[in-house]
């Protein structure tokens, strides 16, 4: 029997509220207390949740329970077969000597750790996004800056900060895409909206990332290789979202952005540190090199393929298969004023064992590994090694996506959104921040998007402001969310084997997390009432 979500469980908006916050009071409470593994706070939140669900909210005991085993099991499929694949292709990497050329190539075009995080973390780990997104960038990056002498709490740190500003073109613009779906606007509109609103914070994150790191002073020295990286980058950024739409715009974005700054520092040394000339620097074997970077090459031209529409939808037609989940599936009802009328939400677990990007990494992995000249059973040995090293980390994501889909089904992150939807004027600053806490909870701006796109529809035009402006602020502002979510800070953790150390990474990007959303909100209340 369907059931209609209540978004007022308790006669009081300040009560319900509150209520509905209590998980991740008490998963975030946990993680920073320092005392508690990552995974015992994560099932204390998916146990608060369902509790709130069940008893607080009305839900059904079975369909609460059914909608925690359906996170749980997204956890593992598809973002913790990335992670394994990513990781296993690091360890083979490093097995044969590869990742030390790769080292030592990235240091002879830079010396500079400062330039260093930013071609790696900002603009390699763009492409990623762009090409594949899911965790794949966090994975990827974190796992090279460990490689180049970062150290790893700090990788983890830096690599969540720098993927931000490309997330709401991720995956091939799948957050825009998803966007229109569920407000009904026009995907060019929507792209070119987003496009006036990320592209001045495409600039200030190579500055952000590298003051983070060290400082203020020293981040000045090296302002010219910022300004092109970000500068790089944003223009692109702009340009293919306003004139051609969302589904090239990090990929090509970020090969700009890439190439421009390896160009420029051919020219350009910073300030104090000698450069690494061809007279004092020995370049290993031409050969040697081309093993190195070709992992990656493979790497990328896989994932890039992967994505696309064409190689996605055939690969789907062949492997994918689609299990409703009995007892949930077109059972909740979203209700006014969320939605307009009552609509069913969908409860499928998809194994697209074959299109997922994932299999496409572990493709990559595969004929890296032969060509690196790994046998069969020494890559088994890699996958079994990696596999034991990450079961930790699986469960903690599980437990907290299955914290999320409680929330999605039960209605209590709607409670959330609604509570910022009585700001009044102020609404396009704290729209903006419903966006970021949507992927906060969800750990996706394509899930962001589609929990919070309508309600940002239906109270812009409440409150006589631009549809189109609040649902991108959604995506626009939920892209600083991405570095706080559950599933992202576990990727990074995993990438860099300080498991366990979760909240670390936490209380290290939190402040810089709702910082960067808030000056998102401040642009977006500009937009509205100023430009």
């Amino acid at each position: 029997m369907p059931w209609a979500q209540r978004y007022d469980p308790l006669g009081s908006s300040v009560l319900s509220t509150l209520v509905a916050l209590a998980p991740l009071l008490v998963l975030l409470g946990l993680l920073a207390s320092r005392r508690v593994r990552a995974h015992w706070a994560a099932l204390a939140g998916v146990g608060t949740a369902l509790v709130v669900a069940i008893f607080a909210v009305g839900m059904p005991a079975g369909m609460a329970v059914r909608s925690a085993m359906l996170g749980a099991a997204y956890g593992l499929f598809p973002l913790g077969w990335i992670l394994l694949n990513v990781l296993v292709l690091y360890r083979l990497t490093v097995n044969c000597g590869a990742f030390n050329v790769l080292q030592q190539s990235i240091t002879h075009l830079t010396a500079d750790r400062r330039l260093q995080l930013v071609l790696i973390a900002f603009s390699f780990g763009a492409f990623f996004e762009g090409a594949a997104g899911f965790g794949t960038p966090v994975a990827v990056t974190a796992a090279l800056l460990i490689g180049l002498g970062f150290a790893p709490l700090e990788a983890s740190a830096l690599s969540l900060i720098a993927n931000t500003a490309p997330v709401a073109f991720g995956a091939l613009g799948t957050p825009i895409i998803a966007l229109q779906g569920v407000t009904g606007l026009d995907l060019r509109d929507l792209s070119a909206m987003v496009g006036r609103q990320l592209p001045v914070f495409s600039v200030i994150v190579p500055f952000w990332l590298v003051a983070a790191y060290a400082g203020a002073r020293r981040t000045i020295e090296v302002w010219p290789a910022l300004a092109v990286a970000g500068v790089a980058f944003a223009v692109p950024q702009y340009l293919i979202s306003t004139y051609h739409g969302p589904w090239l715009v990090d990929v090509v974005s970020a090969v700009i952005s890439l190439g421009a700054l390896a160009l420029f520092l051919r020219v350009w040394t910073p300030p104090g540190e000698r450069a690494a000339r061809e007279d004092d620097w020995v370049a290993p074997p031409r050969s040697e090199m081309l093993r190195a970077w070709m992992p990656w090459a493979i790497l990328s031209v896989i994932v890039c393929a992967w994505g696309t529409p064409q190689v996605k939808g055939w690969l789907n037609g062949l492997s994918t298969l689609s299990f409703p989940v009995p007892g949930l599936h077109e059972q909740v009802l979203r209700v006014a004023p969320v939605v307009a009328t009552p609509r069913p939400e969908a409860a499928v677990f998809t194994l697209n064992w074959l299109s997922a990007t994932g299999s496409g990494i572990a493709l990559a992995a595969l004929i890296s590994g032969l060509l690196m000249g790994f046998g069969p059973a020494a890559m088994a040995r890699a996958y079994a090694a990696t596999f034991k090293r990450i079961v930790p980390s699986l469960l903690t994501m599980s437990a907290m996506l299955a914290l999320g889909y409680v929330a999605r089904y039960s209605g209590t992150d709607i409670i959330l959104g609604l509570a910022f939807a009585h700001a009044g004027i102020l609404y396009p600053f704290f729209g903006t921040l419903l966006g970021w806490l949507g992927v906060a909870l969800t750990g996706s701006d394509t899930s962001s998007n589609v929990l919070f796109g309508g309600l940002q529809v239906v109270t812009a035009q409440q409150l006589g402001l631009s549809p189109v402006l609040m649902a991108g602020a959604n995506s626009a502002g939920g892209v600083m969310g991405k570095m706080i979510d559950a599933q992202s800070i576990v990727v990074a953790g995993t990438a860099t084997q300080t498991q366990g150390q979760e909240g670390a990474i936490l209380r290290k990007v939190f402040w810089h997390s709702l910082t960067l959303a808030c000056l998102v909100g401040i642009w977006v209340m500009l937009q509205a009432y100023v430009f």
